[in-house]
């Protein structure tokens, strides 16, 4: 028996093609549109969730937003998203992308969004070791790009979009595979966190003292008590859009259980000495693959000034800072954004260049 629900489900699908065909015909014409301001809260880019299982048993959820049969197809872009991040954060992004003739694929990190989980009531982002993102990203690329570059008559460049802890995860790919990727974005690197009023020193010995015996599963002081819901825009410091802030209090407020507090100190140890190790001597030097990385002037997450002194040490890397955009560079204001998709067209035009017919 044939069900309104049915109807419902169909007709969905079919708006969603009929966007994507209009989005990619925009695409081809060379005029990406803008946003306007009220766009973000109807921006709802449906994607193909996919369990990914890790070489340590983990279960994540990975994401895939294809292109429409007989669009044309450019490329394959790997979204890495950042720390308590999760995938539908991401559909106007993935659209965006998919726009501009890329197949996205992406993923929620193990500890945030709808992945697996194994403390603090599922609240709290923890790992022992950035290793364990490694793992991470490598079973997403074997078991959701690879097996989708075989179902394609062939092969499609892959390149990588990647965000604070997402750019630092994959900043590490990169220096261990350095031809995995054709060419990689990064938005405001992981590679040296702000502490707010509080000395690096003196937070990095508390650190190191909580994680004495073994990777401490404690949420960070003050972190416990925080409830994503209750933020108000006036108190974020990652956007100035009011609009696309709100938006991802909604889908939060749609799906509670994708959201974490933030990170324990076992996190943080971690994330410690991976950045310790990334601006160490000949790290960044190993790094060949083309790169555009972009910082945010007016960050207060990540120092910016250290992503500029770190990219000047990449022997393939152009960084361009935008000096009105906070941390979240992409969930910012339509005048900000433009000048990242600017950037980010100019740079692979060169790269990947050309695009297939299906």
């Amino acid at each position: 028996m044939v069900t309104s629900e049915f109807f419902g489900a169909r007709i969905r699908e079919w708006t969603v093609k009929l966007a994507l065909c209009r989005l990619c015909a925009i695409a081809a014409s060379g005029e990406i549109p803008r946003l306007t301001a009220c766009s973000p809260k109807d921006v709802d880019l449906p994607f193909r969730a996919q369990t990914v299982l890790t070489p340590d048993r983990r279960q994540l959820r990975a994401g895939v937003w294809e292109l429409p049969e007989g669009a044309a197809r450019r490329g394959i872009c790997v979204l890495l998203n950042g720390h308590t991040e999760f995938l539908e954060k991401y559909g106007e992004v993935a659209g965006e992308l998919c726009a501009r003739g890329f197949h996205v694929v992406s993923l929620d990190w193990r500890g945030q969004g709808a992945s697996e989980r194994q403390v603090y009531g599922n609240r709290a982002g923890h790992v022992g070791q950035f290793e364990e993102y490694d793992l991470d990203l490598s079973a997403l690329l074997l078991q959701t790009v690879e097996p989708f570059q075989r179902t394609l008559a062939a092969p499609l460049p892959v390149m990588a979009l990647g965000h604070s802890m997402g750019a630092h995860i994959l900043l590490r790919q990169l220096h261990e595979h350095p031809r995995r990727f054709v060419c990689a974005v990064l938005g405001a690197p992981m590679i040296e966190i702000s502490t707010g009023s509080h000395s690096v020193t003196m937070v990095a010995l508390m650190t190191a003292l909580m994680n004495l015996y073994r990777p401490s599963k404690r949420f960070v002081f003050g972190l416990e008590e925080r409830d994503p819901l209750d933020l108000r825009f006036e108190d974020n410091v990652v956007t100035s859009d009011r609009g696309r802030f709100e938006r991802n209090q909604d889908l939060l407020r749609k799906q509670p259980f994708l959201r974490i507090n933030g990170p324990t100190f076992g996190w943080l140890g971690a994330a410690f000495r991976s950045m310790r190790r990334m601006r160490g001597k000949g790290y960044a030097e190993e790094i060949t693959t083309p790169l555009l990385v972009f910082g945010a002037g007016q960050d207060a997450v990540v120092h910016s000034d250290a992503i500029r002194s770190f990219c000047q040490r990449l022997p393939n890397a152009r960084y361009v800072e935008i000096e009105a955009a906070r941390h979240e560079i992409l969930q910012e204001t339509d005048e900000i954004r433009h000048q990242f998709w600017s950037e980010f067209d100019a740079f692979t035009a060169i790269h990947i260049p050309g695009a297939a017919d299906a």
